[in-house]
């Protein structure tokens, strides 16, 4: 599958690559030379990104004398799930495949154990965080290598001028360069309360309710703030309690200060929200702020990306990792393994991120730091909070602590975002709770 251009959040050009040398991946040269790698890499959204990820596999391939081949497969259309199912009936494919989120467990009987490369890189790299636990490890099997390449923390992009004229809150100073965030006032009742200041303003907060991604991840991470589980860790079905009403009656309130035309927005929408000028803040990875470079560069001087509001549950910004999993039919698992450690030290992780412009996000705790979110600009260090270096936030995924194959399932259907919709348009609390306790049941038989 070759690449192709696309206009979903592209990036402007993507920042100069690091220098560093990389550290030889610890396998024993000759054991595979001469073997032949497959592999299918997702195709990225920033332009020069993919070079990176070519650049760093050729490397290891002369090195190691394997012969490699690489398929940039778009989520466009979501050809890459297509993919990964048709390879897992056919079981065949790629001896590495790239896979978002849900679908390393959605394989896991079919996926080669990983903790030979991940266990290692954690302890040279630092801890992951939970979400990529959740998602990326069933009991002590490690299914998939966390890679920065496509994760993303979709957390607040606010207009600093706005927001100051407006709200009356100053996003860098709550967030400065530099600085551990001075945002203990960052709450949902501020976050509420700065909405409604910007909405009569004129400029509403553009947080969509429809029933794609980017709507259910900001709802999720409310929810979980409000403690709001629809279904336990131990797969019972427990929407009908307090937590999830007051979620819901928060959303209820929330909604009055957004475009009126928010359930039916799709991932798009909050990217031409900001870029357009008419909104104070969404919820993005640097997408919307890298193209405003490009096509608006008075409103990406203005743009300042931040950490989420803090619910009576605590603080939680919606993570979506991207992993390398290796199928346990495949023909050269180990010098999978090998090119999968190379292309995951720090190094590497150093010239990936810098090509992405900052948008995509290692897992590694001591990873978080790198120089490209500092030194991105303008304004300059309007990325240094993003990939959230003081730990300031919990990341987390919607539907969450639900088993994930059960999350899978409510974060696809959008079942959190069509709650908070049926409440807002006038259905009864109990009504609403009866619906969504009947969708998940069903989730759960099937």
């Amino acid at each position: 599958m070759s690449r192709k251009k696309l206009t979903r959040r592209q990036f402007v050009a993507a920042t100069a690559l690091s220098s560093a040398a990389l550290i030889t991946a610890p396998y024993i040269r000759g054991a595979y030379a001469a073997g032949k790698l497959t592999m299918g890499f997702w195709d990225h959204w920033v332009p020069g990104a993919n070079k990176a990820s070519t650049d760093l596999v050729n490397e290891w391939a002369e090195k190691e004398r394997v012969e490699v081949s690489i398929d940039y497969i778009t989520s466009n259309g979501r050809k890459n799930e297509i993919t990964i199912a048709a390879e897992a009936q056919a079981k065949s494919g790629h001896d590495i495949l790239a896979m978002a989120t849900w679908w390393p467990h959605s394989q896991a009987d079919l996926l080669e154990p990983m903790n030979d490369v991940v266990e290692p890189l954690i302890a040279q790299n630092g801890a992951v965080n939970g979400t990529v636990q959740y998602l990326g490890r069933a009991g002590d099997k490690w299914l998939a290598v966390p890679t920065c390449i496509g994760s993303q923390i979709k957390g607040p992009c606010s207009r600093i001028d706005l927001m100051k004229k407006y709200a009356g809150i100053d996003v860098q100073e709550m967030y400065p360069a530099g600085s551990p965030p001075k945002a203990d006032n960052w709450t949902t009742d501020t976050f509420l309360k700065a909405a409604e200041a910007c909405h009569k303003g004129g400029f509403p907060f553009g947080i969509g309710l429809g029933e794609t991604s980017d709507s259910v991840d900001t709802v999720g991470a409310i929810f979980l703030s409000f403690g709001a589980e629809v279904v336990d860790a131990q797969s019972n079905v427990v929407v009908k309690n307090d937590n999830v009403r007051q979620a819901l009656e928060y959303y209820k309130k929330l909604m009055a200060f957004l475009p009126p035309d928010a359930p039916a927005w799709d991932d798009a929408s909050n990217n031409r929200w900001l870029i357009s000028g008419r909104g104070a803040l969404i919820m993005n990875p640097p997408s919307a702020w890298a193209v405003a470079k490009r096509d608006a560069p008075d409103i990406a001087a203005q743009c300042w990306t931040h950490g989420f509001p803090a619910g009576p549950k605590g603080r939680f910004a919606p993570f979506l990792p991207y992993f390398w999993s290796v199928w346990n039919f495949g023909k050269n698992k180990q010098a999978a393994k090998s090119l999968l450690t190379y292309m995951s030290q720090p190094a590497a992780v150093e010239k990936l991120v810098a090509a992405s412009g900052g948008y995509d996000l290692p897992a590694f705790e001591k990873l978080t730091t790198l120089k490209t979110w500092a030194e991105e600009g303008p304004p300059k260090g309007t990325l240094y909070h993003y990939p959230n270096p003081y730990n300031h936030q919990k990341l987390s995924i919607a539907a969450s602590p639900a088993p994930p194959k059960v999350a899978q399932q409510i974060y696809v259907q959008a079942t959190l975002t069509k709650m908070c919709v049926r409440f807002y348009q006038g259905e009864s609390m109990e009504k609403t709770l009866a619906w969504a306790e009947g969708e998940l049941e069903g989730f759960m038989r099937s």
